[in-house]
């Protein structure tokens, strides 16, 4: 299956929710390093942030900035 980027940037909302989750997940063992947080609410936080990444994944379907090349 090919695709041509059809746009000059991507605009599609969900290109962004997998970095936001990487950046939370970070924060998560930042906060728990720092103190902030303790460890039994990172054990129970991260498998939520993957679990809400996959879901993302799942729903998001085909990409409306790529569209299929007519071959």
């Amino acid at each position: 299956m090919n695709h041509i980027n059809t746009a000059s940037s991507c605009r599609c909302g969900h290109h962004k929710i997998a970095p936001v989750l990487v950046i939370l997940f970070g924060l998560l063992f930042l906060l728990e390093y720092f103190g902030t947080i303790t460890a039994s609410f990172t054990a129970m936080a991260w498998p939520i942030l993957v679990i809400i990444l996959g879901l993302v994944k799942l729903k998001s379907g085909s990409c409306k900035c790529y569209a299929q090349a007519s071959s």
